[in-house]
């Protein structure tokens, strides 16, 4: 089969083509200008806010940097002065080191504060500043920013120190909920809250009690002894491994058989 030869374009042909040519690349540059003229416009009219927006942005981080460093530069600040004023009153120096944590305390956060204060409240009650102490302790018991343990420590204190002029309903209110088994501080508020059984003559409250006390193998030794003694002396059973207590006391002698835990209390 005989192919058909090319024909030339005709003169009309090449100026069509060229026409269309330059139609389209004006079509193009027309579309870059409108491009241009709106990203223009657009910038006019948000490219203020938007940089003020990322100024503001920038201000607000390094404002949050500054804050962040400054912060922990005051803590790490207090806690240097807190190391300080305990050195001072290791060292015999308790004037000295209650003015340092006076300081400490004014200001600090929750727990800083505490700590300065519950120390303070411990050289007043050594210098025989009772009213003083008391009212440190309860500033720190009665703080609802102060977390649980440092408020529990200080009403026992608190508790403690006051305890000849307060009333026993009053001491038993307090810390009764925290003299319960599994408490971490069963022993100490026990011991007070018996004691106030003792006054007011219920015995048969302050026996069992002290037995309780005696027999918790989670609280200090020192403070089950003296619940151990006082539950035998109201007559209850507060004795729970007789060998290891007859090592304690010695081998030449032998502890006293305690009163069975039915014994009536002594009156």
């Amino acid at each position: 089969m005989a192919l058909r030869p090319n024909r030339p374009q005709s003169r009309a042909d090449q100026l069509a083509e060229r026409k269309a040519a330059e139609d389209a690349m004006l079509m193009r540059e027309v579309d870059e200008a409108v491009r241009q003229e709106k990203m223009s416009e657009t910038a006019k009219r948000y490219g203020i806010p938007i940089m003020a927006a990322v100024v503001a942005g920038l201000v607000g981080f390094g404002g949050y940097l500054l804050y962040h460093e400054n912060r922990e530069s005051k803590l790490e600040s207090r806690s240097e002065e807190l190391v300080r004023a305990i050195d001072a009153l290791g060292a015999g120096h308790p004037g000295e080191a209650d003015k340092a944590l006076a300081k400490v305390a004014d200001g600090a956060n929750a727990g800083t504060g505490a700590s300065a204060n519950l120390l303070r409240a411990g050289i007043a009650l050594e210098q025989g500043r009772k009213a003083e102490a008391v009212k440190l302790y309860e500033s720190v018991a009665g703080n609802g920013d102060v977390p649980a343990p440092y408020r529990d420590l200080a009403t026992i204190r608190a508790v403690a120190a006051n305890f000849d002029a307060m009333k026993p309903d009053d001491v038993i209110a307090r810390l009764k909920p925290l003299a319960v088994p599994g408490n971490a501080w069963f022993g100490s508020a026990g011991e007070l809250v018996g004691a106030a059984y003792l006054k007011q003559g219920k015995n048969d409250l302050a026996g069992p009690l002290f037995a309780s006390i005696a027999k918790d193998k989670d609280v200090p030794e020192t403070v089950r002894s003296r619940a151990r003694q006082l539950a035998g002396l109201l007559g209850f059973d507060a004795i729970t491994d007789v060998d290891s207590l007859v090592q304690t006391a010695g081998a030449g002698a032998a502890p006293a058989a305690p009163q069975p835990a039915s014994a009536a209390p002594a009156q």
